[in-house]
């Protein structure tokens, strides 16, 4: 997986290919689809949610640019693969969910694979988590409209905010560099997420 999804395509930060091969995607699938864990694609989970695809975790992750002293915020914990991975690159990880299920199960999976350095923390995701603020990199697993306000503020400054931005249908994966009170853009390319649920950003259904 690792050298034809990723590799081949453009994801070349060794250590983000190294942890995508440490992790085991199987451990955070549902068990009826363990059998498409190592599959380039998105996979469905609990709740209406989904695990991204081994590619966008990849490439999100190397935009973060982690190192072994990064603090990292991930929004939208999910299942805990992405954490998992943002784990093994940085020094620590606080992750929120706004559904307190999901965080419990990926609570559960994360220590079943020995990973010690993440803080769950169940809220609105669009509102970050203000009490480990400032981060080195935030990860937004779910899509918004704009860049949510709080998560800016909760950078430091020459910070990475990576983020999909669009609406329902179509959204681009965006990275936004702070600088100061500004925001420096750079387009990724196409994404699709499910939507970042918040007065902040996408009203719950």
């Amino acid at each position: 997986m690792v050298r034809r999804q990723l590799a081949n395509r453009g994801i070349s930060d060794r250590r983000v290919l190294a942890a995508l091969a440490t992790i085991p995607r199987e451990h955070f699938v549902p068990e009826h689809l363990m059998d498409q864990a190592c599959a380039d694609a998105a996979l469905p989970a609990a709740h209406g949610q989904t695990i991204s695809q081994p590619f966008i975790v990849a490439l999100m992750t190397q935009e973060a640019g982690l190192t072994r002293r990064t603090r990292v915020l991930e929004i939208g914990t999910g299942t805990g693969y992405h954490a998992a991975v943002l784990a093994n690159l940085a020094s620590h990880v606080w992750t929120v969910e706004r559904v307190p299920e999901l965080s419990a199960g990926a609570a559960r999976r994360l220590e079943e694979i020995g990973i010690r350095n993440v803080t769950l923390v169940v809220g609105d995701g669009a509102q970050g988590h203000a009490a480990a603020a400032p981060y080195d990199a935030i990860v937004v697993a779910a899509a918004a409209p704009a860049p949510p306000p709080a998560l800016v503020q909760q950078l430091v400054d020459g910070g990475r905010l990576i983020i999909p931005i669009g609406d329902l249908a179509a959204q681009r994966l965006m990275v936004y560099r702070r600088r100061g009170e500004e925001l420096e853009s750079r387009d990724t390319g196409p994404c699709r997420f499910v939507p970042l649920v918040s007065p902040d950003a996408f009203a719950a259904e």
